[in-house]
């Protein structure tokens, strides 16, 4: 006969499994984390002597076939369907205009000015949340929404001399990823997770596989070769641990964790390059990364009311 558990004992045991898949999360999402920035400092390197538009045609090109051969059509017949197809097409044109403008920007810019520009995406999920998902913001978190783009054109500074033309690249990049987010979430319990893996590689594909006879230059070595064909696995790889994050911690617990991302852009970019970011760089991003972390204070306030 089996013994009934004491209630204590449950809580005990449940509260100690989610502590583990929330440490699993974060990990999770730490290897997703190092595995962009791989990708991005590829891609800047690549920029030197390659087509921006050729990367990312050949990035997308095997993270489809790195999704199709894992997301078979015997096996999981479910990743090859979807409910939604304009909004699938959409939000994978999204993806992909996010990565052309981030590759762009990644060539003119030191990697932490475009992981700075890019925390803006949050900002602007918050601020078009309301009219897309109905998910409407109060007048506190309008207010560090503003601080926030205070402290993105700090990094920007359009009025100074110094202000680069490509830093409008890499806020496209934002705003594409944001709408991207956004239509990930009006998707989820509509679509598979599969599905949109899936669909969001094979829409960039579709539209640049054509384009590729004409932007097409030889890697001049292996090294070229080899970094090329890795940024399909690095991009599918860190989709499939951002997936795997998120099944075992909620995201309000690893949202946070993202902000780890501009300290491993910032070390790739001093090691690759010899960069360091300026003064303005550091200041807007402490201003950035405080008005996203209140955001999710905000949000997380807000729930449990």
């Amino acid at each position: 006969m089996v013994q009934p558990t004491p209630a204590g004992d449950i809580d005990s045991a449940v509260t100690e499994t989610q502590r583990r898949d929330r440490l699993a999360g974060i990990g999770l999402m730490m290897i997703t984390l190092v595995l962009f920035t791989t990708l991005d400092t590829s891609a800047k390197w690549l920029g030197q002597a390659l087509p921006v538009l050729m990367i990312v045609s050949i990035r997308y090109l095997g993270h489809f076939l790195l999704a199709a051969l894992v997301l078979n059509p015997w096996h999981h017949p479910q990743a090859w369907r979807t409910r939604r197809p304009g909004l699938q097409i959409l939000r994978g044109m999204l993806l992909c205009g996010s990565t052309a403008s981030n590759f762009l920007a990644l060539q003119h810019m030191q990697l932490a000015e475009t992981m700075t520009v890019s925390f803006s995406a949050p900002l602007i999920i918050a601020a078009a949340a309301g009219p897309m998902l109905g998910e409407w913001i109060g007048p506190r978190r309008w207010a560090a929404i503003l601080v926030g783009f205070a402290g993105v054109l700090l990094v920007l500074r359009p009025g100074a001399g110094a202000f680069n033309p490509f830093m409008i690249a890499a806020f496209a990049n934002a705003a594409c990823y944001a709408g991207y987010a956004l239509l990930t979430r009006k998707l989820s319990g509509i679509d598979s997770p599969g599905s949109m893996l899936l669909i969001s590689a094979a829409v960039p594909s579709l539209v640049l596989a054509p384009l590729l006879p004409f932007v097409w230059q030889t890697p001049p070595t292996w090294l070229h070769w080899g970094l090329v064909l890795a940024t399909g696995l690095l991009g599918s790889s860190g989709h499939w641990f951002l997936i795997r994050a998120h099944e075992r911690a909620p995201a309000a617990i690893l949202a946070p964790w993202t902000y780890a991302q501009l300290l491993w852009m910032t070390l790739a970019g001093y090691l690759v390059f010899g960069d360091l970011p300026s003064a303005w760089t550091l200041a807007g991003a402490g201003i950035v990364v405080a008005s996203g972390l209140y955001l999710l204070y905000r949000e997380r306030v807000v729930g449990k009311r």
